[in-house]
Parts: structure tokens; sequence; C-alpha cells
């Protein structure tokens, strides 16, 4: 018999008992070839060693049919809790109700799902306030007059979103800003580079690149540099990843808006902890917010370990 059709069913509303920590945490990034999630899926797993757990990290690639094998594989290893970077804002809704009906609390980090009240907690960057941050230095950078493109992170994902628009809250303030292009790069450097050649045939003209993260843009700068162009063209970043403050110090990047994923990966393995010995995260919300700190040339030498500023 499996260990989903032994688990007792969660009582909504009513909150775990209390636990002597110690046990499986089954945590889940997304893609640790990007140093983003690895950073995210390390951090969690040191700080529930740290706590008493044993770790498990694995990834589901962005793929909703294998964030639920894994999330099967963690009921079936009977993991006392899951750290969870959903694949999907509504396809992974599934999956985290699964472990719940194996009375298995669900902690949600860097990205957010589309239903309330069935994670424990959902800890995210601000990214609404980091986009803000990013467009306006970079529009200190290019100036108040250009045509540019932007590069766009996966639609599944809420956070490409949420800076495509925060983005344009800024930039829509400027009359001589003009967008004449965009395309989706799924967050991947590879296809960063493949988007921007295309882009750059289509828009010759452009004087800046505005990109949703970091791995895309470090690929549209290496398409620059092919065409010969990247040094009249301005290109912005966002998740403050080791590469891209290398590239700012280089000169290719201006600026990267760090995401403290190194911060927040923690305190979700913390917030777990509390809830399976008190039946409570410790904080008042579900959804809670961490902000973005802009890294520019400035301030590189603040910048100590991956996605980690010194104050």
């Amino acid at each position: 018999m499996s260990a989903l059709t032994l688990a007792a069913p969660a009582i909504p509303g009513v909150a775990a008992p209390a636990k002597a920590a110690g046990g499986l945490m089954a945590i889940i990034v997304n893609d640790p070839s990007n140093p983003y999630w690895l950073t995210e899926g390390k951090v969690a797993a040191a700080e529930a060693e740290k706590l008493g757990y044993k770790a498990s990290v694995s990834a589901s690639k962005g793929d909703t049919n294998t964030e639920s094998n894994l999330i099967d594989t963690a009921i079936t290893n009977r993991a006392v809790a899951i750290i969870l970077d959903p694949a999907n804002a509504s396809g992974s809704v599934g999956a985290v109700k699964k472990a719940i009906a194996a009375n298995i609390p669900v902690i949600l980090v860097n990205a957010e799902i589309n239903q309330s009240g069935l994670a424990k907690a959902q800890l995210v960057s601000n990214n609404a306030q980091g986009a803000a941050l990013g467009a306006q230095r970079w529009v200190k950078d290019l100036g108040q007059k250009a045509n540019y493109v932007e590069l766009l992170g996966s639609p599944s994902d809420n956070n490409a979103a949420t800076r495509s628009n925060g983005y344009e809250t800024v930039l829509s303030q400027y009359s001589g800003l003009a967008k004449v292009g965009s395309q989706v790069a799924n967050w991947d450097r590879t296809q960063g580079h493949d988007k921007m050649q295309n882009l750059l045939q289509a828009h010759p003209d452009i004087t800046g690149v505005i990109s949703g993260n970091d791995e895309m843009a470090l690929g549209a700068i290496a398409a620059l540099k092919e065409a010969g162009k990247l040094s009249s063209i301005k290109v912005g970043g966002f998740d403050g990843s080791p590469d891209a403050v290398a590239a700012i110090k280089a000169g290719e990047l201006q600026y990267t808006v760090l995401q403290p994923v190194a911060i927040f990966s923690a305190k979700a393995v913390d917030e777990a902890d509390n809830f399976l010995k008190t039946g409570k995260t410790g904080v008042a919300n579900e959804k809670q917010l961490f902000n973005c700190v802009l890294i520019t040339k400035a301030n590189t030498s603040r910048y100590v370990s991956a996605f980690t500023l010194r104050r």
C-alpha cells in the first residue's frame, strides 16, 4: 500500500500536530543549470540540514508532469515538508493539493500559484518593486529618447508578467522611449541569444534591451557582441547572478536587480520547521514579498557570494 493511501487527509483550517525536528525535507526547484535555481536549492538544503533534517533537491525543469512525479516521490519517501518552486502558476495547483492530501505541508518559493490557502506560505521577490528599480536605472543609462526591445520570461510564470508590467509602468512615463519589439526567451541564455539575433535583424536601430532576467540578458549580450553592436546598445538584467555581476564589472551589462533568493530560500525552510514544530509558520501572511536591490558597477564590491550583497 502506498504512502499516499496511508496518509490521513489534511483538515482545512486545522493546524498540523507539532512534531520534533527531523525527517526528510523535499526541495523541488526549477532548473539548477540556472545559477539562480542552483542557489535556491543549495541554500534551502543547507538550512534544512542545519536544522536537523535530511534534504533532497530535485528539479522539475518547468514541467508540471515532472513536478507531479516529484511530489509523488516525496510522498512515497515520507517527506515531512516540501519546499517547492512551482513550475506553473495554474498548473502546479494540483501538485500542491496532492501533497496536502498526504498531510505534507508545502512552502512555495520564488513563484506563486494562482490559489491562496493551499500552501502554508509563498515567499517571493517583490518583482514589481525590483522592476521599477531596474527600469529607472535603465532610463538613466539609456536616456529618455530611444527605440528598445524587451526579452520576456516564461508566460507560465507570473514573475514574467509582473516584471514586464513593472517596466512598462516606469518606461511609459517617457514619451521618447518606444518599445519596437519583444520576444519570449523563457529565462534561458541560449534563447536570449537567438531571440536577440531576430530582434536585431528586425530592428537594427535599437539602442536598448531590457530583460526579464540575467540569463536572457547575457544571451543578448553575446548576440550583440557577435554583431559588433554592444558598444552602442545598453542592456539591463534582473536576478543578481554571479555572471551578471561579472558582466557589469566588464562594462557589458548596465545593471542587474538582485533577487534575495539566498534569504528567502532559507526563510522558507525556517517557516516549514516552525510549522512542523508548532503548527504555525511564525508569520502572519501566507504571501510574503522580499525587496530587491539594484546592483551597478558602483556597488559590485559588496557582492560577497552568489545572490548576496553585503549591507
